[in-house]
């Protein structure tokens, strides 16, 4: 597990997706600190992680990663974390679209084409 704090390059992010997935990378988006914290078998570990480092826990949402898709397709909102009854989010995704909005801006900036 590791979180983002400069920029991780598309290539890193296969090699990671390769080692555990296949195709695919976990990732937490703390979209008030524009970090992202990836690689690790459960949203849950990468939210512990981030917690760990000063988030909270509003500001923290569960997407998945496909390092070898692009556009819309390289981001899917969709995780346990993400069910937040109490901030409007009754669903594994991220309803609220300037959320997603951010969390696609955030990501764009961490991980380099």
């Amino acid at each position: 597990m590791l979180i983002v704090r400069d920029a991780l390059k598309r290539e890193k992010l296969q090699e990671l997706a390769a080692g555990r997935f296949g195709d695919m990378v976990k990732a937490v988006v703390d979209v008030e600190r524009g970090l992202v914290a990836i690689d690790a078998e459960l949203h849950s570990d990468l939210e512990a992680l981030l917690l760990e480092d000063g988030s909270q826990q509003r500001d923290l949402w569960g997407i998945n990663l496909y390092p070898e898709l692009a556009g819309a397709e390289f981001i899917e909102f969709d995780s346990m974390i993400n069910m937040k009854p109490s901030q409007g989010n009754r669903s594994r995704g991220v309803e609220d679209e300037a959320v997603r909005a951010h969390i696609t801006e955030i990501v764009a900036k961490r991980i380099a084409p």
